[in-house]
């Protein structure tokens, strides 16, 4: 008759099995491993402690005899599995990540889990499990454009350096127009937000009529000097500029980021400026609307204010910009520009190396 082998615990041991078998971040299986040491250590046979335990004889017997032969080790991590290494796992591994990185399904711009599986002749988990492994996310897809500007780095240094190193005595504004802002009104009264359900708002809606919102962000103090208007021609690109020139002090120079939209350089714009000499323009590369602050700013407005507005009228949404507007004014907050100019253009370099890659294979 086989006698279970007796367990005596030193005292480093056993507080290190009691710790164990308490953990509520220690893995499940080591929990139950400490209480069958520590009950065989109180002199319970195997089919007592299983009973307690709610678990198995030989199970008990198992990790009673490892910790006894090999002490915390033996419990602690599991033996290695023996058997041969599982070729044709590793074989359908490496087929899910050639056929997701390298091929297309017929009848479809790209896989998803069933689709690969059912070509493959795999299990849709399998090829999941692989994807997570790897970092394949064939569903997402992110946009990008590279500026075909030729005058690309001396725009980019021009106004990045106005970014991290303003010159004195003049104001830094990064301006632009959000153009063709919709009033809508939604066409029933959404539910509001509560415990287990998002708020939620009809998919369609009615239009009442559209705004362009001018605005200028001042970079080192974070105020936003804006305002609305119907239309965005040059004439209300002239009237957006005499209120920059009003609302800011007269000592200092205006130093103004804008993009390359054609109502910006119109002659009767340009007549303007030279009227009024202490404003200097500084043109962001075409395609670049990501080096306009502003933007930041834009984005903003329309997550928290617009995008899920409900406005009756045009002047209803126009109070609410402005309110917004104002609100913000109050405690301003400065967008902060980090990224260095050669850093940037080392990436763009980096980026057009692989573009030139594709388009050639």
């Amino acid at each position: 008759m086989r006698v279970a082998p007796k367990i005596i615990l030193a005292d480093k041991d056993r507080l290190t099995l009691e710790r164990w078998s308490r953990g509520r971040s220690t893995p499940a299986r080591l929990v139950l491993r400490a209480q069958i040491v520590l009950a065989a250590a109180q002199g319970l046979d195997n089919q007592t402690i299983a009973a307690e335990l709610k678990t198995n004889r030989p199970l008990v017997g198992k990790w009673r005899t490892r910790f006894a032969n090999q002490g915390i080790a033996g419990i602690e991590k599991d033996a290695p599995r023996g058997g041969r290494p599982a070729k044709a796992r590793k074989a359908i591994v490496a087929r899910i990540i050639e056929w997701t990185t390298q091929k297309k399904p017929r009848h479809a711009t790209h896989w998803s889990c069933r689709t690969l599986a059912k070509e493959l002749g795999t299990s849709h988990a399998m090829v999941n499990r692989v994807w997570r492994a790897n970092g394949l996310k064939p569903h997402l897809c992110r946009t990008f454009k590279l500026s075909n500007d030729r005058r690309f780095v001396e725009k980019l240094v021009d106004v990045v350096g106005l970014y991290l190193d303003p010159p004195e005595h003049a104001l830094v504004l990064c301006a632009d127009e959000k153009s063709q802002i919709q009033a809508l009104d939604r066409t029933q009264p959404g539910l509001p937000l509560k415990k287990g359900r998002c708020g939620t708002m009809t998919h369609d809606y009615k239009r009442n009529g559209t705004t362009t919102l001018f605005a200028a962000l001042n970079v080192m103090e974070g105020q936003l000097i804006g305002t609305c208007m119907s239309r965005h021609r040059h004439q209300e690109w002239i009237k957006f500029l005499k209120l920059i020139d009003e609302q800011t002090p007269k000592d200092l120079d205006l130093h103004l980021i804008v993009d390359n939209y054609s109502t910006h350089k119109h002659p009767n714009v340009q007549k303007w400026l030279k009227r009024h000499p202490r404003f200097h323009m500084h043109f962001i590369p075409t395609s670049s609307s990501w080096l306009n602050m502003v933007e930041r700013w834009f984005r903003e407005i329309t997550d928290k204010r617009i995008r899920r507005g409900t406005f009756h009228s045009v002047p209803q949404l126009i109070a609410a910009i402005e309110a917004y507007i104002a609100e913000h004014n109050e405690d301003p907050r400065a967008f902060t520009w980090a990224a260095k100019a050669e850093d940037i253009l080392a990436k763009v370099r980096r980026a057009r190396q692989v573009l030139d890659k594709t388009t050639s294979a």
